[in-house]
């Protein structure tokens, strides 16, 4: 079985969007501006690369990055090279990129289920804030790596429902600070 990770940039009240500075939100690039950049910060992205066998995305989110990412190849090498599963009930196979490798649209979250029971290496759930409330809550996510910004956001797209569901434990299996007042943790969801 794949172990399916939820990555995300998030902030201490639980906000998840627009941290690169994408349009459309009043905190957008909330990541760094007022934060200081320290690159140690961020050593977990390249670690996921290196981990991570497969990336999965919502459709918000594939869009957005497949206009973008396939010409940073200095930046997201393996990312880029990797297989990309899009869940999505209305994007067409004709409507995907030509020049970012293998994609496969999945229709449900059974098809992320399905996907999960197959060979391979870990998959990544990038961005997809809607895509990373639904997974939690069918309790397909196994593993969380969060970056958590010291500030609060109020309003925006939340990593984390508001259903009312029984208790998750998670496991914490890495964490640390950094001088910017950023912090890394890492769960293992407890089944």
């Amino acid at each position: 079985m794949r172990t399916l990770i939820s990555t995300a940039f998030v902030s201490l009240d639980g906000v998840m969007e627009g941290p690169g500075g994408e349009p459309g939100y009043r905190n957008t690039g909330w990541t760094f501006k007022d934060i200081d950049f320290d690159p140690a910060a961020y050593a977990l992205k390249a670690q996921e690369q290196e981990e991570a066998a497969a990336m999965l995305l919502g459709r918000a989110s594939y869009e957005a990055f497949s206009a973008v990412w396939p010409g940073m190849t200095t930046e997201f090498p393996r990312y880029n090279a990797m297989p990309k599963y899009v869940v999505s009930s209305t994007l067409r196979e004709q409507d995907l990129v030509s020049n970012w490798g293998e994609i496969t649209v999945l229709r449900s979250l059974d098809d992320v289920a399905a996907l999960k029971e197959t060979e391979g290496g870990p998959i990544i759930v990038q961005g997809s804030a809607e895509l990373n409330r639904n997974l939690a809550d069918a309790g397909l996510i196994d593993r969380y790596h969060l970056l958590v910004f010291p500030v609060l956001l109020g309003a925006g797209k939340r990593l984390f429902s508001g259903t009312d569901k029984d208790k998750q434990n998670l496991a914490l299996v890495d964490s640390e600070s950094y001088g910017n007042g950023v912090q890394k943790l890492i769960y293992n969801v407890t089944r």
